[in-house]
């Protein structure tokens, strides 16, 4: 369909769609556009279309999709005012890190100020430290790539590096998120940009929440901390900060807040994005390292434990796999195999360590992260079977490279890619061992 935009106001636009501007002037955070493009915007995202000189548009929408008309530009002046500031420092590269709730506007204001700042010949990288909305990376990752030209979606850019956290949220993984950050962060300088934009994730409330931003300010050192809040919820955060210079920035009048569910469809996106053209690979375990996992790295084959037998007895039957860490024994069974309680408790009361079950096939589904040498990101894949007879994992993966490790996280996809429900608390201490591996 076609629709007219007067000059003074704002066309927005909710996803799934796609936009062509053949007349007019109009701009999309802080980026003209041009009238030969088309841009497509996901479902679960709202554009807002800025027009300066009446326009006319070409709009293709889908399913829910819808188009609303606003008065004025819905970008704040707090923004404006923000770009500015930034455009006026001397020292580089300048550090600027984005705080705000969940749905406030982080990724809109770094776009923002990327496009802004383009113009002025500036090297701009964006480091993206939202996990369960990454933009840039695969969900479950922070990542980080340099902006070259105008961008209405980061989305649509390809990261340079990653950082496998393995978690939809910082929320019992902090540290990592932290170590993570600070390693790419210091490629990022490396590569000597004029600007780091750094985004963060909307875990904000709560004692945990507020010392964690706290301690990634602390990491990272920003020049600037741009805080987007709508009334004083960034109030504990931002006075626990010091001297570093905070500036409060207004959340942007078109907003929306989106629910659980199109948050997990906008993740989705990002599973089907970074596994494009994934097929079957197997890889042997002695060949890869598997990061942080307790279990195969470490593993003692049975064979080499003077009392296996013994404990064989014991269970009245021979797992698929067996082996011993520092304090814990893991055993993995078929699926419709048992072992009573009172035979795992004879067991623990012998070797003094405590059991953990594993049956075969819990481990399909995870999402894991693909690495080669050097510590280099090569993708994501989907771990589909743990072949303990050949003793290789089989993963449905785009990467094609050689892989000299794999990190494991605790995310569950199906075949097509849709995240699996959480798993019940039952399930959750069976597999203790298994998702405990970021």
């Amino acid at each position: 369909m076609n629709q007219t935009v007067e000059a003074g106001k704002t066309l927005l636009v909710d996803g799934p769609a796609s936009v062509a501007v053949t007349s007019g002037s109009v701009e999309v955070f802080g980026s003209m556009l041009n009238k030969s493009g088309k841009i497509v915007i996901r479902e679960g995202k709202r554009l807002p279309f800025a027009v300066h000189e009446k326009a006319t548009f070409e709009i293709s929408l889908g399913e829910n999709a819808n188009t609303e008309e606003v008065e004025g530009d819905t970008v704040p002046i707090s923004w404006i005012e923000s770009f500015e500031e930034i455009s006026h420092f001397q020292n580089k590269p300048i550090t600027v890190m984005v705080l705000g709730t969940v749905d406030s506007g982080k990724t809109s204001f770094c776009t923002y100020l990327a496009n802004k700042l383009l113009p002025l010949k500036q090297k701009i990288a964006i480091l993206d430290g939202d996990l369960g909305q990454s933009d840039i990376g695969p969900p479950c990752a922070v990542a980080y790539t340099f902006v070259t030209k105008p961008i209405a979606d980061l989305f649509d850019l390809k990261a340079k590096n990653a950082f496998f956290i393995g978690v939809t949220s910082p929320s019992g993984a902090a540290d990592k998120v932290i170590k993570g950050l600070a390693a790419l962060r210091k490629e990022v300088v490396d590569a000597n940009p004029d600007l780091l934009v750094i985004n963060t994730d909307g875990w904000v409330q709560g004692e945990e929440a507020i010392k964690y931003k706290i301690q990634l300010v602390e990491e990272l050192k920003p020049d600037i901390v741009f805080c987007i809040q709508q009334k004083d919820e960034l109030e504990p955060i931002v006075n626990s900060l010091g001297q570093i210079r905070k500036v409060i920035v207004e959340f942007p009048q078109a907003v929306r807040q989106r629910s659980r569910e199109k948050r997990r469809n906008l993740r989705e996106l990002g599973y089907m994005k970074y596994l494009r053209n994934a097929k079957m690979q197997s890889y042997p375990l002695g060949w890869i390292k598997i990061e942080e996992n307790e279990m195969l790295p470490a593993s003692v084959d049975y064979g080499k434990m003077t009392y296996a037998s013994k404990i064989f007895e014991i269970l009245q039957m021979k797992p698929l796999h067996f082996s011993q860490l520092q304090n814990r024994i893991w055993m993995v069974i078929g699926k419709r195999r048992w072992i009573s309680a009172h035979n795992i408790e004879k067991v623990e009361a012998f070797t003094q360590k405590k059991v953990v079950l594993i049956r075969k096939g819990d481990e399909q589904g995870l999402l894991i992260a693909l690495y080669g040498n050097n510590r280099k990101f090569l993708g994501i894949g989907v771990l589909r079977e743990i072949d303990y007879a050949r003793k290789t994992l089989k993963v449905f993966t785009p990467v094609s490279e050689e892989v000299s490790t794999v990190s494991v996280g605790k995310v569950k996809l199906d075949k097509n890619l849709r995240e699996n429900p959480i798993l019940t608390q039952e399930s959750e201490t069976d597999l203790v061992e298994f998702k405990n591996l970021a």
